[in-house]
């Protein structure tokens, strides 16, 4: 797995431009084979950092979310390593990763909402949390957690990231 030890850990990171350049440094390592699960509630940043890891492959984009395709792939602009872009989200099970032909040892695959299906992917793969915060701009709603008709006035907070590897 290719992301460098200097990524792991947890950061700030203030703005969706410093989320996409988190993305763009991410992407320059990645490789055929690498793994990447993004978790973090709606409109934490899991496409906006995947439009930068495209970037740093060199793919062919734009990026947007997979949600309604499932699995969408960039092939590279250079003969790199594509970019299979996964929204696991309304998988039913795991076992439906098969039917999307995933081709994982010739690919650099991200995976939104993808952590209890990573395992059927990789060995190993990366891990990134991405924390909003709540309560900061007071738009959460009774239950604490920030409601999605407000998801876009916190466009703009800053993030907690957390990389690591797993397992």
């Amino acid at each position: 797995m290719s992301v460098p030890e200097a990524l792991r850990g947890e950061r700030i990171v203030e703005s969706p431009a410093d989320m996409e350049q988190l993305g763009r440094e991410i992407g320059r390592a990645l490789g055929p084979g690498d793994v990447v699960v993004l978790t973090g509630p709606l409109g934490a940043g899991k496409t906006t950092l995947t439009r930068g890891i495209g970037e740093g492959l060199g793919i062919r984009g734009p990026v947007q979310s997979p949600t309604f395709v499932i699995a969408r792939t960039h092939p590279s602009l250079s003969g790199g390593t594509p970019l299979v872009h996964v929204d696991a989200y309304r998988l039913g099970a795991a076992v439906e990763l098969d039917d999307l032909d995933i081709d994982v040892a010739h690919s650099a695959v991200i995976v939104e909402w993808g952590r209890d299906v990573a395992g059927f992917l990789a060995e190993s793969w990366w891990e990134i949390e991405i924390a909003r915060q709540s309560g900061g701009r007071g738009v959460d709603n009774a239950c604490g957690e920030i409601a999605v008709h407000t998801v876009e006035l916190d466009a703009d907070a800053p993030r907690t990231v957390t990389i690591s590897k797993r397992p």
